[in-house]
């Protein structure tokens, strides 16, 4: 039986690479790419941002198409969870070391990464994926080439604080604990499912 082509819709390469090593291998479909230009809404809700931004995707593609598009956000515990899902906004107009300072005048340094999945399947009916991962928010250590890894340093297990940020540690290991990969493990085990 040939492969069935899923579009993800992104244009971050790196977000690309990533999800393609934790979808390895999803044997009966065939993970394509586009980079379409779709219209974010300013929303708190991600799994609003989500589907709205896969029913655009859906329009946009031929009919029928498997597609599915990922929202990121990083909130604060002292914030209620902002910025939440406008992180993207403000790492355009902040540094790191910016975004962190926010919580100087706060005790809490802790904060929720959380990856929300919105999947339209052949017939459009939408699924959604969601992934949480809690941590301390930490001066920059590592790479600075993928958003805010550098300042999110994850709880490895429920009351054992990690010791490096998403930066610091292997693609492997942040594959493994990491909100993107427990919502991309939760999407990979319903298509291997359906």
């Amino acid at each position: 039986m040939a492969q069935q082509e899923i579009v993800f819709v992104t244009g971050n390469a790196n977000k690309l690479k990533e999800i393609q090593k934790i979808l390895a291998p999803v044997t009966n479909y065939k993970l394509i790419n586009s980079a379409l230009d779709l219209e974010e809404i300013q929303e708190s809700s991600l799994e609003q941002i989500a589907t709205k931004k896969v029913k655009e995707a859906v329009s946009l593609l031929p009919s029928g198409t498997p597609v599915f598009v990922e929202d990121t956000a990083l909130g604060f515990d002292a914030l209620n969870g902002l910025p939440g899902a406008y992180i993207k906004w403000f790492l355009k107009k902040m540094s790191l070391d910016e975004l962190i300072k926010i919580l100087d005048g706060f005790e809490s340094k802790t904060g929720k990464a959380t990856t929300t999945i919105a999947y339209s399947d052949a017939n459009g009916k939408i699924h959604i994926f969601q992934g949480i991962t809690h941590g301390n928010i930490v001066s920059k250590r590592g790479s600075e080439e993928f958003g805010w890894d550098a300042i999110f340093e994850p709880l490895v297990s429920e009351g054992n604080l990690g010791i490096e940020t998403y930066s610091e540690m292997s693609k492997d290991l942040k594959n493994e604990i990491s909100h993107r990969g427990k919502a991309f493990r939760a999407f990979k085990d319903f298509l291997l499912s359906n």
